[in-house]
């Protein structure tokens, strides 16, 4: 491999695995505030079945680094039940702040 092309593919290594660094450290977050909300205990007691598009469980193995279907279905459910609403919150306030109101210093 020439110079320049070995420098691209170090960079681009680089890029993937702060990628994922970054997918399962927020994954992981997702799944400890789960388990401090006690959403993660007590027995697998129920089973969930679903056929998905094999890109899509594809990208999100390599995001996350999670090779259990089991896992990485439990960590979407997490990123879900504990995801952060405010940009939803954001929206809903458009338009609240009085027209009147002086923002000039």
């Amino acid at each position: 491999m020439t110079q320049p092309a070995v420098a691209a593919n170090r960079s681009s290594t680089r890029t993937k695995a702060k990628s994922v660094s970054v997918s399962s450290r927020r994954i992981g977050d997702a799944l400890h505030i789960a388990e401090q909300q006690g959403l993660l205990s007590g027995g697998r007691t129920l089973t969930i079945r679903g056929r998905m598009p094999s890109l899509l469980v594809e990208q999100a193995r390599k995001k996350t680094g999670i090779q259990s279907d089991s896992k990485l279905l439990e960590a979407a459910l997490a990123n879900i039940a504990v995801a952060d609403d405010y940009g939803e919150w954001l929206l809903s306030q458009r338009g609240t702040v009085s027209k009147d109101l002086d923002l000039e210093f």
